[in-house]
């Protein structure tokens, strides 16, 4: 009994101020992700299979556009509760919570905002209906964080764009009906030639490589090539050279819901660990008897509760209108990421040798984490970024 009490107690604060109809969202996500996602995963990462078939089941649940309008089949109520689908998707698999996350955070809600009637008319019922998935193609190999400085080059032509360059660690990539993808059309110009281009990439010169990677390649991230890709002039997305507020508005949906899977995969962690640490017995007691695995314990729930409160903050706010979050947004996914992090760190040592094993699933969340911690911007620009609006000097 007083396990269950522990663990109603850690439910209690998840769900914290959350009405309803968001906790019903929580437990109706958490039921179908336990039961139909969660016995997949291992198999799906030993045979670095892509889980296609489970991303599709989602669209009739409502759980792949949570961001997009039930103008365009979508499920929209509130960003708090696309938070919380973002999460529990998270909390058992980190590649359909990244189909999730791109398709609306990144591609859709860019579409709804800067969209023309015929490009959201076009694409938002075929992502809401799980038709097509969407793949964002910002990072370049010469950097990820320096957009400003991409060397994609978009020419103009009689009948449209050339597009030329690479792109790199592009999540979704070979799976997308449809590619986001920033390009310049004057290297020079910095953020002022940020163009941003929505189009189907199943033409003439895109070329999609996978990447090698020593683990995650279930996620199917690529290098994506753009050799001279004819692209239609209504196939930009808002003017040329304004990309950059796009991509700016872009990221800041992407880091809440970024923020959000990492408070996902922190609990994750917990759960994973509190039945260990009562189960595993050393020198006569349960090892979570003991002082020093009590402390990780109780670093692992706050951080991840602190986590979740900056991310439901945030949803919030975007909820009641505040027009630029971006402070926040930096707030929110350096904070969670961090916690994924150092709760996969804490509980792989709470394992002990069991935590490199293949049995468990902690060694993985690890690797998961700490490319949630590099991706959407690192630890270090989030940092400066928070510091920067904090002195005044954005």
């Amino acid at each position: 009994m007083a396990h269950m009490t522990n663990i109603n107690h850690l439910g209690r604060m998840a769900d914290f101020d959350l009405t309803e109809t968001q906790r019903q969202i929580r437990g109706a996500v958490r039921e179908f992700a336990e039961r139909e996602i969660l016995p997949t995963v291992e198999q799906h990462e030993r045979e670095e299979r892509y889980p296609r078939e489970l991303i599709s089941q989602l669209a009739p649940l409502g759980y792949l556009a949570p961001l997009i309008p039930d103008t365009y089949g979508g499920s929209f109520s509130d960003v708090v509760s696309y938070g919380i689908v973002c999460e529990e998707l998270a909390r058992v698999d980190w590649v359909i919570a990244s189909a999730v996350s791109v398709a609306n955070s990144l591609v859709g809600s860019s579409i709804l905002r800067f969209g023309t009637d015929d490009q959201r008319q076009r694409w938002l019922p075929l992502l809401a209906g799980g038709e097509i998935l969407a793949s964002a193609c910002l990072t370049e190999p010469s950097g990820g964080t320096d957009l400003a400085g991409m060397r994609t080059r978009a020419t103009v032509v009689d009948d449209g764009w050339l597009l030329s360059g690479s792109k790199v660690f592009i999540s979704h990539a070979a799976e997308a009906g449809v590619f986001l993808v920033a390009a310049t059309v004057d290297p020079e110009l910095a953020h002022r030639g940020v163009t941003m281009f929505l189009f189907d990439p199943a033409r003439p010169g895109v070329k999609i490589n996978p990447l090698p990677m020593r683990t995650l390649q279930r996620d199917n991230v690529a290098e994506v090539h753009f050799d001279e890709v004819h692209v239609a002039s209504d196939e930009i997305l808002g003017e040329p050279g304004r990309g950059f507020p796009i991509l700016g508005a872009a990221l800041d949906t992407g880091r809440f819901s970024v923020a959000a899977r990492c408070v996902g995969q922190a609990q994750r962690a917990i759960d994973l660990t509190l039945p260990y640490a009562r189960e595993r017995r050393a020198f006569g007691q349960a090892i979570g008897e003991f002082q020093m695995v009590q402390q990780k314990v109780a670093d692992m729930i706050c951080r991840t509760e602190a986590a979740r409160a900056l991310v439901y903050r945030l949803g919030r706010m975007k909820d009641a209108g505040v027009e630029r979050c971006s402070m926040e947004a930096s707030m929110a996914k350096l904070m969670a990421s961090e916690a994924a992090t150092q709760n996969a760190l804490d509980a792989i040592q709470i394992f002990g040798g069991y935590g490199f094993s293949s049995e468990y699933e902690v060694g993985r969340l690890l690797l998961e984490a700490k490319t949630l911690e590099v991706g959407e911007g690192t630890s270090e620009l989030h940092r400066k970024l928070i510091a920067e609006f904090g002195l005044g000097l954005r």
